[in-house]
Parts: structure tokens; C-alpha cells; sequence
């Protein structure tokens, strides 16, 4: 069987040459419409790209392949897209690449046509759907033809809602510049990969943006890898160059489990029974706390020994820094880890949030690694809608079926119908207060009570851990239905 070229383990030693991406495997066609703002010619598109004929050179089937043959007075190679079938780390999907190379990568309604009927296959045969984004969205002078109607480009959105619905992945690797339609792909994805230099989301670029605001910004500044991967949170992984994403986006596959979906195939046992030990002791982990409670403690340092190998697949790495989220193995099995860097902040209950929606969808388990005193306060956390997000995490755990539990502690404010305390009553209670609060706070207090469901030795962790996991994937996965979420 051959391996997906474009996502396989061989590594690339050089770039390849401006022939390359100029057409020599296929004919090319000077681009009509180009994504605002970006350096297009030879030198500098081949020393930053891999041609989309090498990415997706070994797939196994292509997907009407002569789409725009002597269709157009122009010429339209493949009707602007590549899209076809391939297996990665064993599962079969549907590839949809943009070449950048054919009109700006810029949707014809053939492309359109195209792009539809890709997403018609992988939808019948529930396979996971990575998009190659590189386009500058519908192509203009044809845009009467690309939008009004039912089955026309609005339609490419309204499937991948659709497929993500019925829990068939939908993957989007940022390559290029993805513009106007074209940003709508990734933003609408399960998960995106946006390469740092080359990748671009915004709904309009520079010069368009000058034109209607008089502001000027670079096209990185306005939707560069950087910006949605620590401000916005639109793309979810940071990719150095190419190759970086294109590994990132194997890792993704890697981790999809989608068993318990009907009519599923091709998927992937989320259990096996091969697994590595952690690099690191476990028992280092009775004492890797501090025993200061202000003294913050990476959570990494505490994933890193308990999952198989100390390896885990972070999600969302650069947004919403005070929680960690990722993919890990657990004696095999799947898990998603949650776990607490610090306060929940709006950007890491959002982030939160959408890593467990993923694992709903996926039927992996979550584990939960808490260490948290509640979330931030204050105008500024309050006006950017803390509370809000903080309801969306509330309600993502308490309707996925494997939940968890979150815990908010807060002050009570020392004045009381309109009474001060003077300095002197104000320390006696406050001497209460921290010793009652201390005396609460003990493990043994909450356990004698029941609130959880017991002690344990640090270094016992990952074999508790991978006790409880055997025990709860002993039932067959459940859909996970949420309520609405508040914007």
C-alpha cells in the first residue's frame, strides 16, 4: 500500500524547484485573481512552498481529475483543486488541496462542483476531510456564477457543519493564503494548522482593508499564523514551515477515534495493547508539588509521567496559556487531558471548551488534572464575558458523557448592610476565616466527606488512572447532546 506522500513519515531534503510549482507535472495558469498582499513570484513561492502535486502525489484515487478541461476560454487545470482518497497511519480520507498555482487558487463553479462532490464521497463514507486551504476564496469575475444558487460555493460550508455534526472529522491545513470564502474552511474545521509565514486567515486583506478603514496592517499582522494561533484562537496549531504542519497534521489523524458513530468505517481502535512506560518516574511525583500553594507547578511535569511514553499531543499549545489541553495514551487507551495552569482566564475556558467538545464528538475519555482556585475577576475579565465563557465549560463537562467536576471558591466581601468593621474585628475574623479555610482545605477533610472518591499515592496515579479507564469503557459510547451555548 502506498503511503499519503503528502503526510508520510519520509522527510523532504530539498525544496522544490520554481519549475516544479511553475507546472511542470501540469500545465499552469498565470493566476487571475491573487490573495491580496502576497509575494506570488517563482522564487519566493517555491523557496516557501511544497507544490500541491508533490503533497498529494500517492494518492490512491483521484476525484474527477479532468474537471475543467476546455470548460473555460482560460485554461483550469483540475478545475483548481486536488481531491482524492488516501490512507493516513492506516485510516482512509478525502483530501481537498487549493493549488495556489491555477488562478490564486480561487473557486470557478466547476470548483465548486469539485469540491461538493469530495465532500459528497467522504460524507457517504464517513471519512475524515483534510483540507489543504490556499485560496483567495470565489474567483471574482465569476462570482454571480460561484454563489447565488443552493449547491453553489456556500454550500462547502454548510457540509463541513454538517459532516462535523455527525462526528466525521473535518481537518484544515493553512498553506497559504486563505481569503474571504477561503478563510471560512479553516475557521470552520474541527482543527486547523496554519504555517507560520506562508498561512493567512482574514476575511479581507490589506489593500481591501485600507480601502474600506484606512488602516494600514501587513497581511502576518492581519491573520498570520501568530495572531490566530495566541490572540483569536481561530487556528489551533502553530506550524514552523511545511513540513511541520503536514507532521502536526498526522498527528491529528492519529488521534481520531470515532468508533460508536453508526455507519462509521475505517476507524481506528482508540485501546491497544501495546504501550510504552513514561520517560520520567512516576514516583518523582510525590514530590514534584511545592509545598507553597502560591508556587505554581507546570502540569506537563505531571502528564509527562503518567502517559504511555511522555508523550502528549498538545491542543491549542499558544491560546489560553493558564490550561492544558492534549491528546495522550494511557496503558493504550485514548485519553484527552485537561489540566490547570493557573486561573481559568475567557480564553482557556473557550479553549477549554472546544477541546471537549472534540473529545464528545470522539468518544475519547477525559481526565481531568486539577489545581485551580477559580477564575479570574475583575472590569476588564468581566467586560470579555468571563462569565459566559465560563458557563460554556460548565456546560460542555456537564454534557459530555465522560465529565468532570469544577470547583469555584470565592470571597465574601467585608462589608455587610452598611456596616465597617474596625481594623481589630477585621483580624480576629480574618484569623477564623484562614483557619477554618485551612483546616477544610486538608485532603482528609473533603474525603471523610465524601467528595471524592478517595486518597491516593502520587505515585500510584497512572495504575489508578488506568484503572478507572478500564472500568469506564466498559459500556458502549453514547452521543453526547449540548444545550445552547451563549455567545
Amino acid at each position: 500500500m502506498t503511503i499519503l506522500r503528502f503526510l508520510s513519515k519520509r522527510s523532504w531534503k530539498t525544496r522544490p524547484s520554481p519549475a516544479i510549482l511553475l507546472g511542470s507535472t501540469r500545465p499552469y495558469s498565470p493566476a487571475a485573481v491573487l490573495p491580496d498582499g502576497i509575494d506570488r513570484t517563482p522564487d519566493s513561492f517555491a523557496r516557501n512552498s511544497l507544490a500541491v502535486d508533490q503533497l498529494l502525489s500517492d494518492l490512491q484515487t483521484h476525484i474527477r481529475k479532468l474537471a475543467g478541461y476546455e470548460l473555460y476560454d482560460e485554461s483550469l487545470p483540475s478545475g483548481g483543486i486536488v481531491s482524492g482518497i488516501g490512507p493516513v497511519h492506516g485510516r482512509l480520507c478525502m483530501f481537498v488541496a487549493n493549488d495556489p498555482t491555477v488562478k490564486g487558487g480561487t473557486y470557478y463553479p466547476i470548483t465548486v462542483k469539485k469540491h461538493l462532490r469530495a465532500q459528497e464521497v467522504a460524507a457517504q463514507c464517513h471519512l475524515p476531510c483534510i483540507y489543504l486551504v490556499d485560496s483567495g476564496g470565489a474567483n471574482l469575475p465569476r462570482q454571480a456564477e460561484v454563489f447565488p444558487d443552493r449547491d453553489n460555493f456556500g454550500r462547502v460550508f454548510y457540509n463541513q457543519a454538517q459532516m462535523s455534526s455527525e462526528g466525521i472529522p473535518q481537518i484544515a491545513l493553512v498553506l497559504g493564503s486563505c481569503t474571504a470564502g477561503g478563510a471560512y474552511i479553516p475557521a470552520m474545521a474541527d482543527e486547523s494548522v496554519i504555517v507560520k509565514g506562508n498561512g493567512t486567515i482574514f476575511l479581507a486583506g490589506p489593500p481591501l482593508v485600507k480601502a474600506a478603514t484606512g488602516e494600514e496592517v501587513s497581511a502576518e499582522d492581519l491573520g498570520g499564523a501568530s495572531l490566530h494561533c495566541k490572540i483569536s484562537g481561530v487556528s489551533d496549531h502553530f506550524a514552523d514551515d511545511e513540513l511541520h504542519g503536514l507532521a502536526i497534521g498526522r498527528r491529528i489523524v492519529k488521534n481520531l477515534y470515532m468508533s460508536g458513530k453508526q455507519g462509521v468505517i475505517n476507524s481506528q481502535p482508540n485501546y491497544t495493547l501495546e504501550y510504552k512506560e513514561p520517560l520520567y518516574d512516576v514516583k518523582e511525583l510525590r514530590s514534584i508539588a511545592p509545598a507553597d500553594q502560591k508556587q505554581p507547578v507546570d502540569i506537563r511535569s505531571v502528564i509527562a509521567r503518567i502517559v504511555d511514553g511522555s508523550e502528549f499531543d498538545e491542543f491549542k499549545k499558544l491560546y489560553g496559556t493558564t490550561l492544558v489541553t492534549g491528546f495522550a495514551r494511557i496503558f493504550g487507551q485514548s485519553v484527552g487531558i485537561i489540566g490547570n495552569n493557573g486561573i481559568l482566564f475567557t480564553e482557556s475556558a473557550l479553549k477549554g471548551t472546544h477541546f471537549i467538545e472534540l473529545c464528545a464528538q470522539r468518544n475519547i475519555p477525559l481526565i481531568f488534572l486539577q489545581n485551580i482556585t477559580g477564575f479570574m475577576v475583575g472590569s476588564r475579565s468581566e467586560a470579555g464575558g468571563i462569565a459566559k465563557a465560563g458557563a460554556k465549560m460548565v456546560m460542555a463537562v456537564s454534557c459530555a458523557k465522560a465529565a468532570g467536576v469544577l470547583a469555584q471558591i470565592e470571597r465574601s466581601n467585608k462589608k455587610r448592610q452598611h456596616i465597617e468593621w474596625s481594623e481589630e474585628d477585621e483580624e480576629k475574623f480574618k484569623d477564623k476565616v484562614v483557619e477554618a479555610y485551612e483546616r477544610e482545605a486538608n485532603p482528609y477533610y473533603s474525603t471523610a466527606r465524601l467528595w471524592d472518591d478517595g486518597i491516593i499515592d502520587p505515585a500510584d496515579t497512572r495504575k489508578i488512572l488506568g484503572l478507572c479507564l478500564s472500568a469506564s469503557i466498559k459500556h458502549a459510547p453514547q452521543d453526547t447532546k449540548y444545550g445552547v451555548f451563549r455567545m
